[in-house]
């Protein structure tokens, strides 16, 4: 595949078909960038929206947010899913605020030195914020690579040092266009190059993806299941915090054990969300969202 008219291609159709969204707008400031990028993560970007637009309304710096109690965090960030993302933000913003004068640093190894902050989020605020030449590798892009250069359905189960060599090697050597490309691949895939129904037909590289050359052979590796949810403890861990987010006091343990008859299950989430420290015990057997930041 000839790397320069992949790049057109996908550019030239990101130009017309890029979803306008506050977060990629010239404003959007870094702090909001980075906010943006960490609610993202498994989560669509129509549920992602009204919370953040809340987020930024109320806490438009990181000093903002991290003068509140990380418990404050957990409640706002509703039903995103994933909740302990609201306290690797929350924890974020203090250390930006105690070590680098309440600014989104802009490299991506002082993005790796912060809370929760892995190899994604680092490159993609790096890029996005501070417009740096880095490779930004999601679900979305690692798809796109699979199926046009690799000509497979589906990426591997996780990142692999082949995949994430040839990703490098295809981001435009132009750090402004490196922004766009890598945007503008993620953009594909979500739009797309989708997991479940491709729309091969409005794919601006159809003629140049390995896979559809290839006739679209099927996935020969490990089934892709679905997240189981209904009785799992993870639904039951929502209902938990769900309960005591909805509470402008302390709730007490009998309140709690009236929302499972499964005694043990109910247990284990419960404990589980006080290790995770998304819930804090209180002496009086009350529990409540966290009212101190948890040490690092």
């Amino acid at each position: 595949m000839r790397q320069s008219a992949l790049h057109e291609r996908v550019l030239r159709w990101y130009a017309a078909n890029a979803r306008d969204l506050p977060w990629r707008r010239p404003e959007a400031s870094p702090w909001s960038i980075f906010v943006s990028e960490v609610m993202l993560q498994q989560t669509p970007v129509a549920r992602v929206e009204p919370v953040w637009r809340d987020w930024m309304q109320r806490w438009p710096t990181p000093a903002d947010l991290a003068a509140e109690p990380p418990g404050e965090a957990v409640r706002a960030w509703g039903r995103l899913g994933y909740p302990r993302r609201a306290l690797r933000l929350h924890g974020a913003a203090a250390t930006m605020t105690e070590d680098h004068g309440g600014r989104v640093p802009a490299t991506e190894a002082e993005l790796l030195g912060l809370p929760g902050v892995g190899t994604y989020t680092a490159a993609a605020v790096a890029t996005f914020a501070f417009g740096q030449r880095t490779t930004v590798v999601d679900t979305n892009v690692r798809r796109v690579l699979a199926r046009a250069v690799g000509a497979e359905q589906y990426a591997a189960p996780s990142p692999t040092r082949d995949e994430l060599v040839k990703a490098a090697s295809l981001v435009p050597l132009d750090a402004a266009t490196a922004r766009t490309w890598s945007v503008a691949v993620m953009e594909l895939g979500a739009l797309v190059c989708t997991a479940r129904s491709p729309k091969c037909t409005d794919c601006p590289i159809a003629d140049l993806c390995a896979w559809r050359t290839a006739g679209q052979p099927p996935h020969t590796g490990p089934a892709r299941r679905g997240q189981a949810w209904h009785g799992t403890d993870r639904q039951l861990r929502g209902i938990l915090l769900a309960t005591l987010r909805d509470s402008a006091v302390p709730v007490d343990r009998q309140a709690l054990q009236a929302l499972s008859d499964n005694e043990i299950q109910r247990e284990r989430c419960l404990d589980s969300l006080v290790a995770d420290g998304l819930v804090e015990p209180l002496d009086d057997g009350r529990y409540r969202l966290p009212a101190a930041r948890a040490a690092s």
